[in-house]
């Protein structure tokens, strides 16, 4: 169960999230989309997960890599971002959301 300071923290890196990595795919995934769909914070505050959903499928590894070796860079513009508001910037953890694609397969599944 996450309280309203979990709940209100995870709102706001997802925000900042989705605008950093929107503003590095350049660099990180050139002709891909990567988007936040979820944040998971920690009860003290300490570690967020987070995932994400690249699309296309085709090198979805290969960028969720490239995402993860540049946490720490992720981590140092988020924290100029929110320092205001947070005193302990979070560790980031990527995952890979692929809800989309199980939701893809259960539909293809029910067509057929």
């Amino acid at each position: 169960m996450e309280t309203t300071r979990q709940n209100k923290v995870a709102r706001l890196l997802l925000k900042d999230l989705s605008d950093i990595l929107q503003k590095m795919n350049a660099t990180l995934a050139p002709g891909q989309l990567i988007t936040v769909t979820v944040v998971r914070i920690s009860p003290d505050l300490s570690v967020a997960r987070v995932y994400v959903s690249i699309f296309p499928a085709a090198q979805r590894e290969q960028t969720l890599e490239a995402i993860r070796q540049n946490a720490k860079n992720i981590r140092m513009i988020l924290g100029n971002r929110v320092r205001h508001q947070l005193r302990i910037i979070p560790e980031l953890v990527f995952f890979l959301d692929d809800s989309l694609d199980y939701a893809e397969r259960i539909d293809d599944l029910l067509k057929h």
